[in-house]
């Protein structure tokens, strides 16, 4: 088994200055390449990339903007290895990762695999709430942060592995993005691959974005939902539509209160103290605990929207994703 790491990357040298640093520290004992596809950059990273060849088995690759998923193929296609492991260009890498990875493959082996992502201490306040709202089990259940317990894990993207046989059956990412990582894993599952979460192979995911960009991301990751759930209805589940519940709960409890109604009001009210203390405790701020209240809120609005608005057009009024969501997908 030789890995090879696909990074896609788009004006960010700065991210894969620490993102290689933190491979030339790994002690896997084994050989393992490099593949950085530069996604049409106006500030490519070449002369970092540079600055590894000494360290690091690195080929780099400079290709037209078309999106993370294409590229991620496209170096997929020019590796040499039979086992992908895919990164974005924002995490940290620690060094017993391709060791943990490869352990789990030598005791039980898939053709693909997700692991979960953490925050560094050095980690500013507000990617530390980020990354509480995002991976904890009070927020999504745990998915991103390793203790989803359902059978079919959906890796995702920033932090996933996938065989050479697989990603050739299945042709790879899809041109939607955000969505193109559970498209991938569905399409998997129908061809007969199995997908499983790796707790120990964890990277610390260093989100460079402010709350604008958090709640932007966020919608559209609402929006992708219901698009892939009219592609895939069979894997529909009940828990994609709890954000949006949550919001139309929120707006419901206030207009109890013109009845002097007041007990729902106080049930969201105790949630977001449980989201405060556990965040304060666990991060050991209380500036991080009030911090993750926001973006707990950012991110149930900002879902539980982009998927009420999603879920009206693609599924009650039957229109084409890629024409009213045309944002939402590359041309390749």
């Amino acid at each position: 088994m030789v890995f090879s790491l696909i990074i896609p990357v788009y004006n960010r040298p700065d991210e894969v200055d620490e993102l290689l640093e933190s491979l030339s520290k790994s002690d896997y004992n084994e050989a393992f390449e490099i593949v950085l596809v530069e996604d049409g950059s106006s500030i490519p990273c070449k002369e970092v990339v540079k600055s590894y060849q000494g360290k690091l088995n690195i080929s780099y690759y400079f290709k037209p903007n078309s999106g993370p998923g294409d590229s991620r193929n496209f170096g997929m296609i020019n590796a040499v290895g039979n086992y992908f492991i895919i990164f974005d260009s924002d995490c940290i890498i620690p060094s017993n990762y391709l060791t943990e990875v490869r352990k789990e493959l030598d005791r039980q082996y898939v053709d693909c695999f997700g692991g979960p992502d953490k925050a560094l201490d050095s980690f500013s306040n507000i990617q530390k709430a980020i990354n509480f709202a995002m991976t904890s089990f009070l927020t999504t259940g745990g998915i991103r942060g390793g203790s989803e317990k359902i059978d079919k894990f959906q890796p995702r993207s920033f932090n996933m592995g996938i065989s050479k046989k697989a990603f050739e059956a299945s042709k790879g990412f899809g041109n939607i993005h955000p969505g193109e990582d559970p498209d991938l894993s569905i399409r998997l599952w129908n061809l007969g691959f199995e997908t499983r979460l790796f707790p120990n192979a964890y990277v610390y995911h260093k989100r460079r974005i402010d709350w604008e960009k958090f709640s932007v991301q966020v919608n559209k990751f609402g929006k992708a939902r219901p698009i892939l759930n009219s592609w895939y209805p069979e894997y529909n589940k009940l828990t994609y539509f709890f954000p949006t519940f949550f919001m139309l709960g929120l707006l419901l409890a206030f207009l109890l209160l013109i009845f002097n109604f007041d007990l729902l009001l106080q049930i969201y009210f105790v949630y977001f103290v449980i989201i405060f203390l556990t965040s304060s405790i666990g991060n050991k701020s209380v500036k991080i605990g009030y911090l993750s209240v926001i973006a707990v809120w950012k991110q149930f609005y900002g879902y539980g929207t982009g998927f009420l608005e999603s879920f009206v057009k693609i599924i009650l009024l039957k229109k084409k994703p890629q024409e009213v969501f045309p944002q939402m997908f590359f041309k390749i």
